[in-house]
């Protein structure tokens, strides 16, 4: 459903995003919402992504409805670069345990296996790649895809 979400985006060379909720049990996230951007809260172009405080209201609304919380967000990047750029670290959502995972080629290939991906966490005030092995226990990757949850002007 992610990748559904950020592949228009891609396709016009931009980049794309969907948040994610989820229920954290015995220190590992499991994902149940993936949550579309709609409207005037967002804002994407090939090297920029903007959400609004407005926007960000209504995914919590969201949260709270389902019982979740937001545990993350996954967005994609140009090419085969999957870090975190300075400006997604700088003015991306910083909480402990904060999931950010990033897609290649603009999501524009929806094979791209998950070990292609970059899965950083945020920990003490800073970003840190998880490992393909510490991803795996710290994070339960179902087979059943989330549903999708629309927050935003388009969604009410």
């Amino acid at each position: 459903m992610s990748i559904a979400e950020m592949a228009p985006d891609g396709s016009r060379g931009c980049e794309g995003v969907a948040l994610w909720l989820g229920r954290r049990v015995a220190g590992i996230v499991t994902i149940t919402h993936v949550v579309g951007l709609r409207g005037s809260g967002i804002v994407k172009r090939p090297d920029y992504l903007s959400i609004s405080a407005e926007l960000l209201d209504d995914v919590t609304d969201l949260a709270i409805e389902h019982g979740v919380y937001l545990a993350g967000q996954v967005h994609s990047h140009p090419g085969t670069w999957v870090d975190l750029s300075e400006a997604d670290k700088r003015c991306g959502i910083q909480a402990p345990g904060y999931l950010s995972v990033v897609m290649p080629n603009f999501a524009r290939e929806p094979s791209t296996p998950l070990a292609q991906f970059g899965f950083h966490v945020s920990a003490r005030g800073a970003w840190r790649r998880l490992s393909p092995f510490e991803r795996k226990w710290r994070f339960a990757i179902i087979d059943k895809p989330a549903p999708l949850l629309i927050a935003g002007d388009a969604g009410k």
